[in-house]
């Protein structure tokens, strides 16, 4: 396997700036980046403290307007070395999937979700950062 360890965390918003001025403001936290997903509809933001190997907080603005009072989480990631070795690993076990084909987006990080056994969502992500 090339998993490497857990990438960021991935937290639904309805105002993306609201809440990195919130997580660095109050939290603390450093923006790292922030992009347009290559749908052009999806704002993401990530933030960190600047420390190697940290796992960074993704901000997702645009993907489901009407959040919860709770499970705002929208999914986990785990970095991972070699993202088509991993997808083909994943399709051989017969897990659900979310995603069809990988994703790439506009910084060259790929990605492709899949479901955990309750649901819940993984990503296997793979960048040069």
């Amino acid at each position: 396997m090339s998993i490497k360890r857990i990438e960021h965390v991935g937290v639904m918003v309805t105002d993306i700036e609201k809440s990195i001025s919130f997580y660095q403001n109050i939290i603390g936290m450093q923006l790292k980046n922030t992009l347009t997903h290559t749908n052009g509809h999806i704002k993401l933001a990530f933030l960190g403290f600047n420390q190697k190997g940290e796992t960074e907080l993704e901000l997702i603005q645009g993907y489901n307007d009407e959040l919860p009072n709770e499970g705002k989480v929208h999914h986990f990631a785990i970095k991972v070395n070699n993202l088509d070795e991993e997808v083909k690993r994943i399709r051989e076990l017969e897990v659900p999937l979310i995603d069809k084909v990988i994703t790439v987006l506009p910084n060259g990080a790929r990605y492709f979700f899949f479901h955990g056994p309750d649901g819940e969502w993984i990503e296997f992500f793979e960048s040069e950062r």
